[in-house]
């Protein structure tokens, strides 16, 4: 079922609500219909979630349901890894500490309990685009440092390796990898894996 569509702009962004009741349905998308937000498409929890969101490709979606059931977490946990989006989860009745834990977990960016306030449901889905889009942040931030982390271990044991095999100090042996790795256009990371690699296959 879709609410009564409105043309989407560039600064629009396309809900999906996943709704059994659809006078709730009607009620949220009328709520919304002068914001940034646009109702694009109304689900039930009988169907698959993962094909809504591959089908549709929404920019955030809100969940209203008495509580999440097994299929519903599965659905968030490969939502969350496979293809993450802002998500907001009204629910009736307060979930066990453990299942609100999942479900942020899950990628859930706001939980609220209690009816739909249909004055403030677009501050509630601001608050989870901003919350969204900070954890996004610091999850690229924290692969950078750890893919330095990696390179840095990398270089570091390809030197030792280098010093012991051709009998040379550290600065030799760095100056080696960083001449071989603008010479063939690499990073040094790179370089080290290949050395490493050459080293492992000697060893053998």
């Amino acid at each position: 079922m879709k609410p009564a569509k409105k043309m989407l702009s560039n600064s629009q962004l396309n809900v999906l609500l996943v709704e059994n009741d659809l006078n709730t349905a009607e009620d949220l998308a009328n709520a919304l219909d002068d914001s940034n937000y646009s109702i694009e498409h109304v689900s039930h929890t009988g169907l698959s979630l993962l094909k809504q969101v591959e089908n549709i490709q929404p920019d955030i979606i809100i969940i209203d349901i008495d509580s999440p059931d097994r299929d519903m977490l599965e659905s968030l946990n490969k939502i969350s890894k496979s293809s993450p989006r802002p998500i907001v989860m009204f629910a009736e009745h307060e979930e066990d500490t453990e299942t609100i834990n999942q479900l942020v977990k899950y990628g859930v960016s706001a939980y609220v309990v209690g009816d739909v306030n249909k004055v403030r449901v677009k501050s509630v889905l601001d608050i989870a685009m901003a919350r969204f889009n900070e954890h996004q942040e610091l999850k690229k931030e924290l692969a950078v440092t750890k893919q330095k982390l990696s390179s840095q271990k990398n270089v570091e044991k390809a030197k030792r390796w280098l010093m012991e095999t051709k009998k040379i100090s550290e600065t030799e042996a760095y100056h080696s990898i960083r001449k071989m790795a603008m010479d063939n256009s690499q990073k040094m990371d790179d370089v080290a894996k290949n050395i490493l690699s050459l080293a492992a296959v000697l060893e053998v």
